[in-house]
């Protein structure tokens, strides 16, 4: 117990120390940033790159620095930034990282059954006072389950599979599996089985792993691991629709690419058009050579 509070206070000081950013902005604001950084932009200039007020930068500028990735230099009466070398480290490592290894993991996963008409309630089970009601711990098939005055809650152990669609299915049928066993055990009569929140898929992903070093990062749709373990800088999508989402990434880049390939070659053909416009028209030479005749006259 003693080991295992010292742990989450270690993991609690870490993630003090970290500093946080939202995971949209580390492509659309971080990385660029210090990619101008990188070839000597100082915050103003950086600003009118990209379009963003001078403040803006140095917002984020500011939070590099606590992170270590940049530090800040006095030219003169002019401020500049330049990357550190676990600047320069993260910089080149981000580049060309982009998707994970392949392998989901679904965890975290509860189904609620809501007791129809209730039956026996086991014996051996554990009993557990909770917030302002009391539950039952126990095994059915080898599944941790919970009754509570109102429902049998499955507990679906971690499960590990190629796409997060599979493995949702997989563990709805290993808890109905559970669910027909309580009901056969018990006698009781169980609604249709529904999931609860929190269930999590995790990926390994090269770029969550190196962020999780330096920042807390988390949206909405995904958060990284943060725990001390093998788990440790997994990308955790908090729902089926954000980790298949995360799944499409890559054709959508592709789709992306390809249209600004048609966009590049459009806009050549129109700065050929426009060069062709705006160059004077060519006189006809007889014309050249009468007015040559007539400025010698």
């Amino acid at each position: 117990m003693a080991e295992s509070s010292l742990a989450r206070s270690q993991n609690f000081s870490r993630l003090k120390s970290k500093v946080k950013f939202d995971f949209r902005t580390v492509r659309t604001r971080v990385i660029p940033i210090l990619k101008r950084v990188e070839v000597g932009d100082y915050p103003a200039k950086i600003g009118r790159v990209y379009g963003w007020s001078k403040q803006h930068v140095s917002y984020y500028l500011k939070k590099l620095q606590k992170a270590g990735l940049v530090r800040r230099v006095k030219r003169s009466s002019v401020v500049f930034y330049e990357l550190t070398g676990k600047g320069k480290d993260f910089l080149v490592r981000c580049e060309g990282m982009v998707f994970g290894s392949g392998v989901w993991r679904l965890h975290k996963v509860q189904m609620r059954y809501r007791i129809v008409s209730e039956g026996l309630l086991p014996k051996d089970f554990k009993r557990v006072e909770m917030v302002n009601w009391t539950a039952l711990l126990g095994l059915e098939c080898g599944v941790r389950v919970r009754h509570t005055p109102r429902s049998w809650i499955v507990h679906v152990e971690a499960l590990y599979g190629r796409h997060p669609g599979e493995l949702f299915t997989l563990a709805k049928n290993v808890a109905d599996r559970v669910a027909r066993s309580l009901m056969l055990k018990y006698g009781c009569k169980l609604a249709e089985g529904e999931i609860c929140r929190g269930y999590q898929y995790g990926i390994d992903d090269p770029v969550a792993q190196l962020l999780s070093r330096y920042f807390t990062v988390s949206t909405g749709k995904r958060e990284i691991d943060h725990s001390l373990g093998e788990d440790e800088g997994e990308l955790d999508h908090l729902s089926r629709d954000a980790a298949i989402e995360y799944l499409l990434m890559p054709e959508r880049v592709k789709a992306l690419e390809g249209k600004l390939e048609a966009l590049h070659s459009d806009v050549q053909e129109l700065v050929s058009v426009l060069k062709q416009l705006t160059q004077p028209a060519s006189m006809p030479e007889e014309v050249l050579q009468r007015k040559n005749t007539s400025y010698v006259a």
